[in-house]
């Protein structure tokens, strides 16, 4: 029976069940294959935007019309009536928006968005008991909270504060007048980002929407075409890959009392790395498959790099190779997630009087949600980026001499951030109280002790770079 209730649990939601038939001959939950086809269905509908309703085709209101609707579309197919949930937030944020006290309508839009998100994080950890319900609408809800105060923040700048005021990347941002309804609406809820994301500043949006986004960086469609191809190889590889490893390296099995118990220490470490490594391609196959849906529809194309190629990372969420070579926490976090650190820099980082570092790693476990793995992630990890930084600091130059130096260093400082990120994250992925402290205690602590020690020696917070710093710009 517990097997039977489990199978019905894997194959119940509140969205469509056109596809069930598919989930069980897959043997996958019929969100992840509703999913999975909502996103390669945009794929394809962007491809049909860009070139049935391109701005020379189509005017601005057709395009955030046909965008908005499609969008919708897709959170019904996926959610049923729990896309009301992301609908109703939307619309609260737009009348604060447009009835609210501009000198104060960035903190309101805050606490509403924030609020909102934080207590259905709070329903689906004590109702849904750890997410067992097949539908979790989170996700969504998560990217329009990113543009809700993203926008919010950026209409205060634009309309509340002089020039002088902003930094340079603050004042390029600005928006200088409210929104109209149906501009609003195609910013959140866009067919393009509206399961996955990833955020993007309005700016930018609007850009693409009316042509000048096109006009003024995208020189030829094919491109466009090329970094979608080479997307999507990427997606099918780290597909397979999930499919043929990951599944095979579960992660609860780090907190198993029999390996636990009897398996040494060095047996413990190496399948914590290996299971930590195993569980990013699923990350990345999300994150780089909605970039090449954007990318199909000409959103994307940020300027060409150095040596002249055209770089289609704007919105890129990834950074694939910049994560497996990090040899830095910094530059780990810096690659890992990337608009989700812009959008942290954006409304806290840059914003805070104090404590930085701290409040912008309490806003990001928040926004995750309310699972007290995510909690002992952020927390753990604000020691080590400052202990971090202060020992890369006090002994970096010594081995910058000559190229074997610097190899062997690079070489070490691989393994220790590797070793560092598995460590750190892992509660992330395990979520409760007892199977952290399960994990902790079967790793010594080790971490702790390493990070405490070194700590005295560590900058505040206020001399800590942020989070992520973006610092992916290319030359236009």
């Amino acid at each position: 029976r517990m097997g039977e209730r489990a199978e019905d649990l894997l194959f119940k939601t509140t969205g469509s069940k056109w596809l069930l038939p598919v989930g069980r001959l897959l043997g996958l939950p019929i969100d992840q294959v509703n999913f999975m086809s909502c996103q390669l269905f945009a794929l394809a509908a962007a491809f049909w935007f860009r070139l049935y309703l391109s701005p020379g085709h189509a005017s601005p209101l057709v395009r955030h019309t046909f965008a908005t609707l499609l969008g919708i579309g897709i959170l019904i197919f996926c959610f049923g009536w729990y896309s009301a949930h992301i609908l109703a937030v939307v619309v609260a944020s737009y009348f604060i928006i447009v009835k609210g006290d501009i000198n104060n309508v960035h903190r309101y839009t805050m606490v509403t968005a924030m609020g909102y998100l934080t207590a259905c994080h709070v329903s689906r950890v004590f109702i849904y008991n750890y997410g067992i319900l097949s539908t979790d609408f989170s996700g969504p809800l998560m990217i329009v909270t990113q543009k809700i105060t993203t926008l919010a923040f950026q209409l205060h700048d634009g309309t509340c504060k002089k020039s002088e005021q902003l930094a340079s990347d603050q004042r390029l941002l600005a928006i200088t007048a409210r929104p109209s309804l149906i501009e609003y609406l195609s910013y959140n809820l866009n067919f393009l980002s509206v399961l996955v994301g990833p955020c993007s500043n309005y700016k930018d949006h609007i850009d693409f929407i009316e042509g000048r986004h096109i006009s003024q960086r995208l020189k030829q469609h094919a491109a466009a075409a090329k970094a979608v191809c080479r997307k999507l190889v990427v997606c099918c590889c780290c597909l397979l890959f999930f499919f043929v490893v990951t599944r095979s390296l579960p992660i609860t099995f780090n907190v198993n009392p029999d390996f636990v118990s009897h398996a040494p220490f060095l047996s413990r470490l190496t399948y914590a790395f290996f299971s930590i490594q195993a569980a990013r391609p699923k990350f990345y196959f999300a994150w780089t498959l909605a970039d090449a849906v954007n990318n199909a529809a000409g959103f994307g194309f940020r300027g060409m790099d150095g040596s002249g190629k055209p770089c289609w990372d704007l919105i890129s969420n990834v950074n694939i190779i910049g994560i497996e070579t990090a040899t830095s926490f910094k530059t780990f976090i810096d690659n890992w997630n990337i608009q989700t650190g812009v959008w942290l820099k954006a409304v806290c980082y840059d914003r805070a009087p104090r404590h930085r570092l701290a409040l912008t790693f309490i806003l990001s476990a928040l926004w995750h949600g309310v699972y007290p793995g995510y909690y002992f992630t952020f927390i753990t990890a604000i020691p080590i980026t400052m202990a971090a930084r202060a020992l890369r600091r006090s002994i970096r130059h010594h081995f910058l001499g000559s190229r074997g130096l610097k190899l062997g260093y690079d070489v070490v400082t691989w393994m220790a951030t590797q070793l560092t990120i598995c460590y750190t994250v892992m509660p992330f992925l395990l979520l409760s109280v007892d199977h952290t402290i399960t994990y902790y205690r079967s790793m010594y602590f080790h971490v702790h002790i390493i990070t405490s020690s070194s700590s005295s020696s560590a900058p505040s917070s206020s001399q800590c770079q942020p989070v992520h710093s973006n610092n992916n710009k290319k030359v236009l």
